[in-house]
């Protein structure tokens, strides 16, 4: 075979069927192949690489296989590095492929910075943020080559891999037929075994247990195991914000998220919890507060976690470990905790109590009350993305999760610009409507993607939280630098552009809204839409974490003798 067809066909072998870039010279031998297998596969062209590399994380997450996505050497390998490292911090699985000069042009060891036009070293710029980054030097290593990187991107914890091929090479011959990977994940059952004991004893032990959830129960697969587990067990259950999606708002254990901007009474109940069972998640500063010192200092941490380097980050002394896959772990739990009597009812009371005095102390923004209007009104299995910045804590926070709702973010990473491709992507995974929420200055960093969704009809529903501004830096500005808006409003050099107006020019149904009331129709269809909110300049997000407080004395402060009587409520 042809070695770009052979590339091709081995992603369709994969169960492939959606493959994400933008042409270029270097990379048409690839475009081609793709052509001649459009029958099982559809190839789409972004508007920049970058959207592309973040299409691919939106359609890994919804489906759990590698997200694919191309571009050619130079600046479109570039390019797509910020997407790249979204799948890396996120633990998704991808594959990202990249054209190279022709081997004979490359400049090798001579001393130039470049011989052939557009001739860049991607590899090592993408090393940081991939699991493994090869050059592929001849045709004949292809096919070994491509196997081993889709088992490095589906085994231990998932990430992207990225594989350059020089021009020549993609149009070698390969004297082979391509085949299906078989991806399992090692683990001792022995180990499985005595981790289960150790941590079911713990929680027998526990009066006050918590469950840490983290995004890496989702990308093990393992959603309904937790879901399981959680009833079996009984226990109140608090989130990293990109887990937000794991137990609906009406579940009795759902206690919503955690962290620097995490619910009120999340944070209070997870820090007076005498055992902190954390699955698949990172515990990072985030979460648990600069001065780790003050994080739950009563509480036995028990942490599972596939990758044994996030344990090494260790937070007290009360802590254990468990390298462990969630999909072998996770099954051993329930099957354990099933066979097993449990009552933490007690303990949910005053938890219940908690919330109930918290909730009462408000704080809501208005982008708060519009996060809360928009998920009242979306179906119960949509999925939504956020961008970077209010409107993604405002969705987290206030957005409320039906029954089979997704909610994807940018976590780690951070990225403005991804809601808008992310959203493509599970649109095409899912062949459901996707809400996308972006800000006014995440939107315009990939708004040439709005001729994407008008161009293949995706049912992909723009919500724009639009208060002119730059907000979660323009409140920074406020606390720290006297109201300085330095390049955050049109005061100090950022504006903004008729969005509805951009919008109606690619072709958008267009609505401008305070209310979602009369739009249920519109979120529930199979066509795209634009939605403008406006907001006030000056928004905010609260609650936050003040500087060196446990994660439970957040600011504004509360009410005063407010925690006091929440320890008497307690017992603490």
């Amino acid at each position: 075979m042809k070695t770009s067809d052979y590339i091709v066909a081995f992603l369709i072998k994969q169960g492939i069927h959606d493959i994400f870039g933008y042409p270029g010279g270097m990379i048409t031998h690839f475009m081609d192949s793709l052509d001649q297998y459009s029958a099982e596969i559809s190839a789409h062209a972004n508007y920049h690489e970058q959207a592309s590399a973040m299409a691919a994380c939106g359609w890994a997450e919804i489906t759990g296989l590698p997200g694919v996505a191309y571009a050619t050497s130079g600046p479109g390998a570039t390019n797509l590095i910020t997407g790249i490292a979204c799948a890396y911090f996120e633990s998704l699985p991808g594959i990202f492929i990249t054209g190279q000069v022709n081997t004979y042009e490359q400049k090798g060891a001579l001393g130039v910075r470049q011989k052939g036009f557009q001739e860049t070293d991607i590899v090592s710029m993408a090393k940081p943020v991939t699991k493994a980054a090869y050059r592929v030097q001849t045709a004949a290593e292809l096919p070994e080559v491509l196997e081993g990187a889709y088992r490095m991107a589906m085994s231990g914890r998932k990430g992207p891999v990225l594989l350059d091929i020089p021009m020549d090479v993609s149009r070698g011959e390969i004297p082979a037929v391509p085949k299906k990977v078989e991806v399992r994940q090692e683990c001792s059952g022995k180990r499985v075994q005595e981790s289960t004991r150790q941590i079911m004893a713990e929680l027998r032990r526990a009066k006050r247990p918590v469950i840490l959830a983290g995004h890496g129960i989702s990308v093990s697969g393992c959603r309904d195991l937790f879901r399981g587990l959680v009833d079996a067990v009984g226990v109140p259950v608090v989130t990293s914000m990109i887990a937000v999606d794991l137990l609906p708002g009406k579940s009795p254990y759902s206690f919503g998220m955690i962290g620097a901007y995490g619910l009120r009474w999340a944070n209070y109940l997870l820090n007076h919890s005498d055992c902190i069972v954390a699955l698949g998640s990172r515990m990072d500063c985030r979460q648990t507060g600069v001065n780790k010192a003050l994080f739950a200092p009563d509480a036995k941490i028990l942490r599972v976690d596939i990758d044994s380097g996030e344990l090494e980050n260790r937070i007290h002394d009360k802590e254990a470990g468990y390298p462990l896959p969630l999909e072998a772990l996770l099954p051993e739990l329930l099957r354990q905790a099933s066979e097993t009597s449990w009552d933490f009812s007690e303990w949910l009371q005053c938890c219940n109590r908690v919330r109930h005095q918290l909730e009462a102390v408000g704080n809501k923004e208005p982008g708060n009350l519009l996060a809360e209007k928009l998920g009242q009104i979306l179906p119960e299995n949509i999925t939504v993305t956020t961008d970077v910045g209010q409107n993604q804590v405002w969705i987290a926070q206030s957005m409320g999760i039906k029954e089979r709702q997704r909610v994807l973010f940018s976590g780690g990473h951070g990225a403005m610009g991804y809601s808008l491709p992310a959203a493509i992507g599970a649109a095409l995974a899912t062949k459901r409507p996707v809400v996308c929420v972006c800000g006014d200055g995440g939107f315009q960093m990939n708004l040439q993607e709005l001729q994407f969704v008008v161009r293949e009809n995706l049912p992909v529903k723009i919500v724009l939280m639009n208060n002119r501004a730059l907000g979660m830096i323009h409140h920074f500005q406020e606390m720290y630098f006297a109201g300085n808006y330095m390049q955050t409003d049109a005061s100090k050099g950022f504006t903004v552009p008729d969005f509805t107006a951009i919008a109606k020019a690619y072709g958008l149904r267009s609505f401008h809204a305070d209310s979602f009331d009369k739009l249920a129709d519109v979120f529930a269809d199979m066509e795209p839409a634009f939605i403008e909110c406006s907001l006030p300049q000056s928004t905010y997000v609260f609650p936050k974490l003040g500087l060196n407080k446990p994660i439970h004395e957040q600011e504004p402060a509360l009410p005063k003798g407010l925690l006091q009587e929440l320890d008497r409520i307690c017992g603490f």
